[in-house]
């Protein structure tokens, strides 16, 4: 998500640059007397004399505009799993690798099917979650083979692992 991130902040960076430069261009145009190159502002003057705020038009643009800013809003304060897990010293790992490598540590554990791990952030630390079916008994042992993955990754491992464990159905 943080491509779709950058990618909105940059049409919207973009927008107000284009805006912002027309608006300056009409400003000096005007303080020269020069006629207007895109917006007549006896037209636009007239049209704000004369629009409402009770209007549909207006009405409908000013909920656009705020659906908009909420979402917009929303998709940056909402928690977005990493891309990438540190493994220190300046090297990263691929967050969708490690939970593959863990996935597959964790589903070799005797008694244990459809292990499924998703890697979790906590600010600047981040934890593996562990779900599985099998044997609720195997609990260590599937955090055991996770952290012995973490090590053969090189990874400085977190101290906590949630492993949840469901009885087969």
């Amino acid at each position: 998500m943080r491509t779709a991130n950058r990618l909105a902040t940059l049409l919207l960076a973009a927008a107000l640059v284009a805006g912002g430069a027309l608006a300056v261009v009409e400003a000096l145009l005007a303080a020269v007397g020069h006629p207007p190159l895109l917006v007549d502002r006896a037209e636009v003057s007239a049209a704000l004399r004369t629009t409402r705020w009770d209007d549909p038009a207006v009405r409908a643009a000013a909920v656009a505009l705020i659906v908009a800013g909420v979402a917009v809003l929303v998709a940056e304060l909402r928690r977005w799993s990493p891309s990438r897990v540190d493994a220190g010293e300046g090297w990263h790992l691929q967050r969708r690798s490690v939970e593959r490598r863990l996935s597959a540590a964790a589903g070799s554990v005797p008694g244990v099917r459809r292990a499924r791990v998703r890697i979790r952030r906590r600010g600047t630390q981040w934890r593996p979650r562990v779900v599985a079916t099998g044997d609720p008994a195997a609990r260590d042992e599937v955090e055991f083979a996770v952290h012995q993955e973490l090590h053969r990754l090189a990874v400085p491992g977190p101290a906590r692992i949630d492993v949840r464990l469901r009885g087969s159905a």
